[in-house]
């Protein structure tokens, strides 16, 4: 036996070491594995933001994909893994603004070459030590292929995209209201915006004849007209009249209108319409073609036509016309605790203002119907598959897609805009000087994508779609793996744009994990201060550890509770494998592992039920039930070989019976070298360290041994 295995199993002195054997080996790289399939599997890894340091749900990410990767790697497929980083545009520059502010400086007093350069700079070096952790999971991807979202290739695909978009009509530059954060000075697509609960005062105010309630008096110099519900017999005698009402700034005449979309139950059943500042007041306002003014400006106060208003913050303005309203007499009464919701910034959690701006805008309800087709012929499938039913749901209410933003960084937007007239134009080789609808100068445009533009072209983007080798090879992918709360975000938009692009959907199947929690079940965050970093874990306990911890009891779509207890009892099964090893090489001395000896039938029955627990695992494995196959696996080695089949063996092995004894030596090695290459995709580094000092084996590395039959 080697003396390797006296010693107990050390997790931080083998893993570099191993992680370097695969490395050097090249068996990352599909290019360089001997294997009887042609058959490609091909996975990509959801480009990792490179702002930051790897969480806990990154480990899950890269431990389930590994999972999957080695498991097909192992069966003889072609396989690939492709590794990737994300720019992830906004998220990236909040998390450099902070840093700035921690200097004492401002972006906005910055010019946007140098902040570019800087956040890019920034990025890089993020990029380089996220790599390196990712290694650490042990991730078995290959590294040769590694793709980040601001590569040259990369953004000339997207730029492609974008123009194809423009020559099928569903691309427009339209001035429509958006969601605009006043602290990042961007607007922000639906899906970046939360909606929250608040309570605000619900001022009821005399509109002239009638009573109104609205949360938002300071909006009201934007008023543009009054609405009832057509089938409220209240107000039909005024529909279509004008009427006059009192501000703090003057008289304003405001014609009566009717929409269904006023309800009748909210309030006094006639609202204020402010198609400048509020989306639905927008949506009426193009229906009854109303005029638009706005009041607010950028930055959240408000301006020029607010009069002696103008430069108060939204609040302070709120307050001001409120006591004015007051001393007039014309607040009615106030609901001091009026629940609604308001709409957030995702990331700074400010109210976003309404806005009307010229924006880019892709026609998402064409590129939407394909895929509800597909999913609806079961051509995709979801893991676990209530996910279906909530993206037909999205996909068949889905909104026109707002993907400019108002930053630094990201990738540029190829077009000019004319400086009269706002009209848009895709300019790939900036040739158009004048534009086509007033005949103004045009100039660059200076808005950057929204990531999710870019990294929804993920899977033909980073296989090098259309003239590679590779897209030809590997694209379409067979499956995509991800947390499920972005199936809107990025899966979805994947789905849409791949197809649309291709032909082809970009991958068939969706396996969506759910949240990793702290060890008490609470959402993870800086603020609550019990963000775990996996490397801790790693370094403490070992990556097999940390790996098996994170998917046994792990459902798809659930969330885990990730606690040290847990990963601390996977460490002692990594012991508990060696010392098993340790036990069965002792006990193997000079017996002949190459050739098969007369099998007892009692060791018939252990082989033949070895057999059935394969087959059992490849089954789950078949059908991403990696939670099961991992559980199943601690529980035979623990109970089943080690309890059972050992305790037994120590008779037989120190009995006279040398025929008895020859047939259960091979018999423990059989089930050792199996157990070994089963347990490989969930805890690589320790069966790995033990496959290279066996004495007989049908592969120099076990990570491109046969999966067992």
């Amino acid at each position: 036996m080697d003396d390797k295995f006296l010693k107990p199993y050390s997790p931080q002195e083998t893993e570099g070491k191993i992680y370097k054997l695969w490395e050097d080996g090249g068996f990352f790289n599909p290019d360089n594995l001997k294997g009887g399939k042609k058959e490609t599997f091909t996975i990509l890894m959801p480009p990792t933001n490179a702002n930051g340091d790897l969480h806990a749900g990154h480990g899950l990410v890269m431990t389930i994909e590994d999972i999957m990767t080695r498991y097909k790697r192992m069966q003889g497929f072609k396989t690939l893994w492709i590794p990737g980083t994300d720019h992830a545009g906004f998220e990236t520059q909040v998390v450099y603004e902070k840093k700035l502010e921690k200097e004492g400086r401002s972006r906005f007093k910055m010019e946007p070459e140098d902040l570019y350069k800087e956040i890019l700079d920034f990025t890089l070096a993020n990029k380089k030590n996220i790599v390196n952790q990712v290694k650490k999971i042990g991730a078995s991807c290959d590294w040769s292929r590694e793709k980040f979202t601001l590569d040259p290739d990369v953004i000339k695909t997207v730029h492609n995209t974008f123009k194809k978009l423009s020559d099928d009509k569903l691309l427009y530059r339209g001035k429509r209201i958006v969601n605009w954060c006043t602290k990042h000075q961007t607007s922000l697509s639906e899906l970046e915006s939360k909606s929250e609960e608040q309570v605000d005062p619900l001022y009821y105010i005399k509109y002239g004849p009638f009573t109104l309630a609205t949360v938002r008096p300071e909006t009201k110099f934007g008023d543009t007209a009054i609405a009832v519900n057509p089938k409220d017999d209240r107000y039909k005698e005024y529909i279509g009249k004008e009427i006059e009402i009192e501000t703090e700034i003057g008289k304003n005449k405001l014609k009566v209108i009717a929409d269904d979309f006023v309800d009748p139950e909210f309030g006094t059943g006639v609202v204020k319409v402010t198609p400048a500042h509020d989306p639905n007041d927008f949506e009426m306002g193009l229906r009854h073609n109303l005029e638009v003014i706005n009041v607010i400006d950028r930055y959240g106060r408000l301006n020029e036509n607010a009069g002696k208003y103008e430069g108060l913050k939204i609040k302070e303005a709120r307050k001001a016309v409120v006591e004015d309203l007051e001393k007039a007499g014309l607040i009615e009464k106030i609901d001091e605790n009026y629940k609604h919701k308001v709409k957030e910034c995702y990331k700074c959690q400010s109210i976003l203002e309404p806005r009307i701006m010229p924006q880019w805008f892709v026609k998402m309800e064409p590129l939407a119907k394909p895929i509800i087709k597909e999913i609806e012929d079961g051509n995709i499938k979801y893991i676990p598959e209530n996910y279906k039913k909530i993206t037909l749901h999205w996909l068949k209410n889905i909104n026109d897609w707002n993907i400019s933003r108002q930053i630094v960084w990201g990738i540029p937007i190829p077009a000019k805009i004319c400086k009269k007239c706002s009209e848009g134009f895709v300019d790939l080789d900036n040739l158009i000087t004048q534009c086509k609808a007033c005949g103004g100068d045009v100039v660059k445009e200076t808005d950057t994508f929204d990531t999710w533009f870019s990294s929804g072209q993920w899977p033909f983007a980073a296989l090098g779609h259309p003239d590679s080798e590779d897209y030809k090879t590997f694209y379409p992918t067979q499956i995509l793996e991800t947390a499920g709360d972005i199936i809107f975000f990025w899966v979805a938009r994947m789905l849409m744009l791949g197809k649309y692009i291709t032909g082809e959907l970009p991958f068939d199947t969706v396996y969506l994990h759910g949240m990793v929690l702290d060890g008490k079940g609470k959402k993870m965050s800086k603020s609550k201060g019990n963000v775990i970093n996996p490397l801790d874990l790693t370094g403490e306990f070992g990556t097999d550890a940390f790996r098996m911890g994170m998917i046994i009891g792990n459902t798809p779509g659930s969330s885990i509770a990730l606690s040290d207890d847990k990963i601390r009892a996977y460490k002692h099964f990594a012991n508990k494998l060696w010392n098993i090893t340790r036990f069965i090489l002792e006990n193997i001395g000079n017996a002949d592992l190459k050739n098969e000896p007369k099998i007892t039938e009692f060791d018939k029955k252990i082989l033949d039920d070895l057999n059935d627990f394969t087959n059992d695992i490849t089954k789950d494995m078949e059908e991403y039930r990696f939670y099961m196959a991992a559980e199943k696996l601690y529980h035979y080695l623990w109970h089943t070989l080690a309890d059972v089949i050992l305790e037994e063996s120590k008779s037989i092995l120190t009995g006279d019976d040398e025929q008895v004894k020859l047939s259960r030596q091979w018999t423990l090695y059989k089930i050792l070298t199996t157990c070994l290459k089963l347990l490989h995709p969930f805890a690589p580094f320790v069966t790995e360290e033990i496959w290279q000092h066996l004495p007989e084996k049908d592969s120099d590395m076990l990570i491109v041994a046969k999966w067992p039959q």
